[in-house]
């Protein structure tokens, strides 16, 4: 089969196994390029697949040497479709980490559901024992109660009032003003559900109770925050609602886990090329001027340096682990900065469809939307005849 990229909206439909591969090759080899973590020996990634989940399983098994599960969707392919990025990734990563002779396992389920949490703690039991680092990094737009099969939709709406600002589609380079309504009190109850922290919470008492959790276990989530830019749709609005969820369930974990010295940590990250942030109004116009801005400043990370420093300078470095004011670990500092927002900003409010090409790096937003799909990675070619069926190697 010839692979070409097909998409809907922010969506991609097709994945291409081979550049998947590539891209998870170029990230483990970024990994052994830098020195050697004295981190976590047995991990459990929890939405592994993809960004942030498949950037700490690959920091972990190839820069501390750490025997790794991952939890993601069933998504192979069929007939009529490819597998899913995330499918072809977590074949790519399992057979290298499988050469490096670490152990890895994969479990396909819903995340959310008791039963994989009950074949998760089974498989930690039989294979590794114990895991002393948890990574949730679960990015869903819905989610089925497990105890009372309750389905939650969350949205992506501000809150209190309309909110209206720029706006880009990436395929066509048009800049428009979009008007977002705001969100209904149910709504924001059902965002909260879904993107909360209860599943989080759900994990760790799991695996407490299986015993299979060591007693100095670490566990972070991930978070955003963004500047006041983007703080009505994002940090103000309903996700950010539950945003402060996930953070007040870091503050309950972290209590609870650091009598037996553990630790749980809300990670705040920058702002990035991801599935879920394309689907964000104003967003993708936001990263695309701010990647300009970090890449001529030398300041750009993707997902893989993300977690890489996180884990070189933050969790593993030694000593006592860096967080602000409210118990965060920050590595959107170099977002953050004042130099950057201040040119951001600048460039935000000359920004249109004439010059959007010239002020931004919305090519280079385009260019790593395909590249989630494994699409327009260099080295690989496109117009090869390629089997679009990867058998996970370690599958349970």
């Amino acid at each position: 089969m010839i692979i070409k990229p097909r998409t809907r909206g922010f969506i991609c439909t097709t994945s291409h196994p081979v550049g998947c591969a590539a891209q998870v090759q170029e990230q483990i080899d970024y990994v052994k390029s830098q020195p050697q973590l004295n981190g976590p020996r047995n991990v459990l990634v929890i939405g592994a697949s993809t960004g942030y989940g498949l950037a700490s399983r690959i920091v972990s098994a190839f820069g501390a040497g750490a025997n790794t599960i991952g939890i993601y969707r069933p998504s192979s392919s069929t007939e009529k479709r490819t597998a899913s990025a995330g499918w072809y990734n977590s074949a790519a990563f399992e057979k290298a980490a499988e050469e490096a002779g670490l152990k890895s396992y994969s479990i396909t389920g819903d995340a959310f559901a008791n039963e994989t949490r009950e074949k998760t703690v089974e498989l930690i039991r039989s294979e590794l024992g114990q895991v002393d680092l948890v990574v949730y990094s679960v990015a869903s737009a819905r989610r089925t109660d497990p105890n009372t099969g309750e389905v939650f939709n969350s949205v992506l709406k501000p809150i209190g009032q309309s909110y209206t600002n720029k706006t880009v589609n990436f395929h066509t380079g048009e800049v428009t003003s979009v008007t977002i309504d705001p969100a209904s009190e149910d709504e924001l109850q059902q965002t909260v559900k879904v993107m909360g922290g209860d599943d989080w919470e759900l994990w760790m008492n799991a695996l407490q109770e299986g015993g299979v959790l060591a007693d100095h276990a670490t566990t972070i989530a991930f978070s955003y925050i963004g500047p006041e830019l983007t703080h009505a749709i994002y940090r103000d609005g309903s996700i950010g609602q539950a945003k402060n969820h996930l953070e007040a369930t870091a503050h309950k974990l972290n209590d609870r886990l650091s009598a037996k010295g553990g630790r749980a940590y809300l990670t705040v990250a920058k702002a990035l090329v991801t599935q879920s942030s394309s689907a964000i109004p104003v967003v993708p116009l936001y990263i695309s001027a701010l990647y300009k801005v970090m890449k001529e400043k030398g300041l750009h990370e993707g997902c893989i340096e993300q977690l890489q420093r996180l884990f070189a300078d933050r969790l593993y470095a030694g000593g006592e682990v860096p967080t602000d004011a409210e118990g965060r670990i920050r590595i959107d500092d170099w977002e953050m900065r004042a130099d950057v927002q201040e040119e951001v900003a600048k460039l935000w409010n000359e920004l249109n469809t004439e010059n959007i090409y010239d002020l931004s790096d919305l090519e280079g937003y385009r260019q790593e939307f395909f590249q989630l799909f494994g699409f327009e990675t260099d080295g690989v070619d496109y117009e090869a005849d390629v089997d679009p069926n990867v058998e996970v190697p370690h599958l349970r």
